[in-house]
């Protein structure tokens, strides 16, 4: 079988009917549903005679072992791997299973689920063992906000793009169930649950309101509370499917763990179910469900209170109980959805992304050789020659950073001006173009000139303008306006309007940043199994390619803001949280894994300016987010390309068009065909030609 998944669960876990942990419930229940379970292997460690709760199961004997039991369990794993070659392990609650695996070096995507406190488990209580894990694991998932807040505790970052939340999930009722007058509790039988609190506030409860009765599920060897009353009664361990029918014919249930749970599974559960359900604020408790009954005083005095009062108060009761039923909040079909759709990337070759598919110039710019086309899907450069080869002009490029000789303080640019006019004698181009360069001596231009009546237009894509505030302006402009009565026109990304310049204000135009056709092909509006919401790439330069050190610019603040006041948003930054940014096929896989983009530019937004990333976003079909104040609104409506004022009506509107799905690549189309329409680099090329001549 190709694309084998192989689940290992933590190896005290019983995958078994009768005493299933959490771990174990939510495997199952996401095998029930997946559409990958075919592909699924899970193991563990249960006794022969115990029947497995799916057929999928494969046991590991760890019997004849004594010490070091967990270590030799995962070894086993190792060798399943090295037989079957797995694509995906996906490991629960083990981090020393997941190290072992990580340094053993397997060649499988690697899936890990914390359902505990990070730091309170062998494999991920330092600092330094939470950062490795972050940054070698493929995709790690906690089961609640606080437990991944536990993780990245005294990290030198408080998000990963590899690291989300999977809560547990349930299956919704279909009907509400008819209730009896009956309160449970279901857990440990100890004061770490609130087991103590339970006893004592229902007593006096029982013993007033006579029609009433309690259950409480569970044990606890280690602890004895005694708890007398006709009408409440203690069960052992029940089956899983046994504690769901007891939540549903009852009337209330009590979760008021003391202990900082990591979820709440029960809390979940019964409010499914229709329970009037009052919980604790300890650690995940507040996430499973929109709950209206938390114990502000965690005592039996203020649990009596609560219950009394829903007691008397029949309409209240019914009413929480149908809100809770009607309100699930974790739906396990879509958190299926969600890590399946991660499983099924993961599981995907890598993605070839390339589809099938008159006058004489020489382009002198950076072709990107230095960086072996690293860059090919962003070099402005590349494009503009092949619009001009679009619009049937023949064009020879020259790579001018290749002939300079670096070594020499002065007249380091002779020989490529040598070579530049060598060129242009044997070629006796049209038009010269120089791509963000100024590399011709004022006595080459003037030579070429008159003797071959040749046109010079100079483009570039840095920041030009004063408010913008990019980095280097002023150096720019200033290497730009050299020679400029020599120069026949110019094209900045930066709009003229911006710019304050000595040259000619006739001479200078807006150069938008333009797609190809066979670059900008992806078509990502048609991809629908995406499970990242925003995506953002950020670098300290595109031809330096990695972080630089200590080095945070204005966008890391926005983003990190962005973040903080939008935490349920599922991240996709790249070249920030010690993460170096991706280029060309990587970039690419990251951007398909997106429902939206984000693009910020460096310095403050004006006019049409922005990074060159703008059409590897909009052009591959990502509907994306711009200031509006660079007015991109004059070319784009709203269902074309996401405008924003502020950091909070960004993260408004990308929350509000998520619950609108359909709308999404919808809106990603519509923007990708409009910047086709207006910015290919056919047209851009065209217009060159045109204002030049």
């Amino acid at each position: 079988m190709k694309n084998k998944i192989a689940i290992l669960l933590p190896y005290k876990e019983n995958y078994n009917i009768d005493k299933a942990g959490a771990a174990s419930i939510w495997v199952k229940d996401y095998l029930k549903l997946s559409n990958l379970k075919k592909k699924t292997i899970v193991y563990g460690s249960l006794d022969r005679k115990l029947k497995p709760l799916t057929n999928n199961f494969k046991n590991i004997d760890i019997s004849k072992t004594i010490l070091s039991k967990n270590i030799y369990y995962t070894k086993q794993l190792l060798k399943e791997y090295q037989k079957n070659k797995f694509s995906i392990i996906e490991i629960h609650n083990r981090p020393e299973s997941l190290l072992y695996m990580i340094k053993n070096k397997v060649s499988s995507k690697l899936i890990f689920v914390f359902h505990n406190n990070p730091q309170d488990m062998r494999g991920s209580v330092s600092i330094k063992e939470r950062i490795f894990l972050a940054e070698n694991t493929d995709y790690i998932y906690f089961v609640s906000n606080w437990v991944k807040k536990k993780f990245f505790e005294g990290l030198p970052y408080e998000n990963r793009n590899n690291c989300e939340i999977l809560y547990p999930a349930i299956k919704q009722l279909k009907r509400f169930p008819k209730k009896n007058k009956t309160i449970i509790f279901c857990g440990k039988l100890n004061s770490s649950k609130g087991f103590d609190i339970f006893g004592k506030a229902t007593i006096r409860v029982l013993t007033e309101f006579k029609d009433w009765n309690a259950i409480a599920i569970g044990n606890e060897p280690r602890e004895k509370y005694i708890f007398k009353h006709k009408n409440f009664k203690i069960l052992d361990w029940v089956k899983h499917q046994d504690i769901l029918k007891y939540y549903s014919k009852s009337s209330i249930s009590i979760v008021p763990s003391k202990w900082q749970e990591p979820f709440g599974r029960t809390a979940m559960e019964s409010a499914a179910h229709g329970c009037a359900t009052i919980t604790s604020n300890k650690g995940g408790l507040i996430e499973t469900f929109k709950n209206d009954l938390v114990l502000k005083n965690l005592n039996h005095i203020e649990l009596y209170k609560i219950i009394k009062k829903l007691i008397l108060n029949k309409t209240l009761l019914k009413k929480i109980q149908r809100k809770n039923f009607l309100n699930v909040v974790h739906k396990l079909e879509h958190k299926v959805i969600k890590i399946d759709r991660l499983k099924n990337f993961l599981l995907k070759p890598k993605i070839n992304f390339l589809n099938k598919s008159k006058y004489k110039i020489l382009h002198i710019s950076q072709f990107d050789e230095r960086n072996n086309f690293r860059l090919f899907n962003i070099s402005i450069a590349n494009k503009i020659s092949k619009g001009f080869i679009r619009n049937g002009h023949d064009v020879i490029n020259l790579s001018y950073r290749n002939y300079i000789n670096k070594n020499l303080l002065k007249d380091r640019f002779e020989f490529i001006n040598e070579k530049i006019k060598s060129i242009v004698e044997n070629y006796r181009p049209s038009l010269i173009v120089l791509g963000h360069n100024n590399v011709l001596t004022r006595n080459t231009i003037e030579q070429i000139k008159k003797r071959y009546s040749t046109k010079i237009s100079l483009w570039y894509e840095d920041a030009l303008g004063e408010r913008g505030e990019g980095p280097n302006w002023q150096k720019n402009l200033k290497l730009i306006e050299k020679n400029s009565d020599l120069i026949d026109s110019y094209f900045t990304t930066t709009h003229p309007d911006e710019i304050k310049s000595v040259i000619k204000k006739n001479k200078m135009h807006f150069l938008p940043i333009p797609v190809d056709e066979n670059i900008e092909d992806l078509e990502l509006y048609k991809i629908h199994d995406k499970f990242k919401d925003l995506f953002f790439a950020l670098s300290h330069g595109v031809n330096f390619g990695k972080l630089k050190k200590r080095k945070i610019d204005e966008r890391e603040k926005f983003i990190n803001s962005l973040m903080n006041k939008f935490p349920n948003l599922n991240y996709n930054i790249l070249g920030m949280a010690n993460e170096n940014p991706k280029w060309n096929y990587d970039f690419y896989n990251e951007l398909a894994k997106c429902k939206i983009a984000l693009n910020l530019s460096r310095g403050l937004p004006i006019k049409y300016t922005s990074s060159n990333r703008i059409a590897s976003l909009i052009g591959n079909g990502i509907y994306t987010f711009v200031d509006k104040k660079t007015q991109l609104s004059d070319f784009f409506s709203e269902d074309e390309v996401g405008t924003y004022i502020s950091i909070d009506e960004l993260g408004n509107k990308i929350e509000k068009l998520l619950s609108k799905p359909s709308l999404i690549n919808k809106y990603a189309q519509n923007g990708c065909r409009k910047y086709f329409k207006l910015f290919n680099n056919k047209i851009i090329t065209a217009k060159m030609i045109d204002r030049t001549f």
